[in-house]
């Protein structure tokens, strides 16, 4: 039978977090989503029937209460996903803001960073061989022009991932990523829907034609954060339909 663990997904109210906090719970894992729009974790917890707890990954104090509050409840955190991040700033290297940079990399880096190490320290001083899943991005290895910005972040979360990974197994902490091309999320398909030139040009790009599902995203971090995965850490693992091949 398999044990039950104590999950949190960060920016799980949405998305591909979403989905990733659905997925571990129908594991039967316990799990928590965090985001920093309280009133829309609140309500998306009741919704999926997990638990929400209100975080801004960039702000250490809150982090460390969080933990801590969540750690009192439910014991020490098993398994962290990093997915929490911006993808919402762009520009090309002629014009985006340094300000706009910086917002990108205090979230997506220094914010996963700061989760990857509160957490860990918690796990160790529990004993605890958990897992830890950054949501990175093929954008980190294929540049796309416009998006350099957010792509060097997540290029930098998976140098992080390997950092983490080489440093905590010791602990018996396991570090990995999974790293999507464009994933089929609502948001996306409001805003790029079936049909449209927009849509097409990202198919395109994607030898297996088609964007990826949210749930494909998901599984692939269940996978990793469970023991059929062991064995691996330190990986970031495409989940891309091929684009990363053209």
């Amino acid at each position: 039978m398999k044990r039950t663990r104590t999950v949190l997904v960060t920016g799980g109210a949405g998305g591909i977090g979403r989905a990733v906090a659905a997925a571990f719970a129908a594991a039967g894992d316990t799990v928590v989503i965090a985001d920093r729009d309280a009133e829309r974790v609140t309500a998306t917890a009741a919704e999926l029937g997990l638990h929400g707890l209100a975080l801004d990954i960039t702000d250490e104090d809150r982090i460390a209460s969080g933990l801590d509050a969540l750690q009192e409840r439910f014991g020490p955190v098993e398994v962290l996903v990093n997915n929490a991040g911006l993808l919402t700033l762009h520009g090309t290297v002629l014009e985006l803001p340094g300000a706009d940079l910086d917002t990108i990399l205090r979230t997506n880096v220094v914010g996963t960073f700061l989760m990857t190490q509160h957490t860990a320290r918690r796990m160790v001083e529990a004993g605890v061989a958990g897992a830890i899943v950054n949501i990175s991005s093929i954008g980190g290895r294929q540049p796309t022009p416009g998006m350099g910005g957010y792509e060097s972040s997540k290029a930098a979360v998976d140098a992080l991932t390997r950092w983490a990974a080489v440093e905590l197994a010791a602990h018996g902490i396991r570090v990995n990523a999974v790293a999507p091309g464009p994933v089929l999320t609502d948001m996306l398909a409001a805003g790029m829907p079936e049909g449209s030139p927009q849509r097409k040009a990202w198919e395109d790009r994607i030898p297996l034609k088609r964007l990826a599902p949210v749930e494909q995203v998901a599984a692939a971090a269940v996978f990793l954060a469970g023991d059929s995965a062991a064995h691996i850490t330190g990986t970031s693992l495409p989940v891309d339909g091929g684009q990363l091949l053209t």
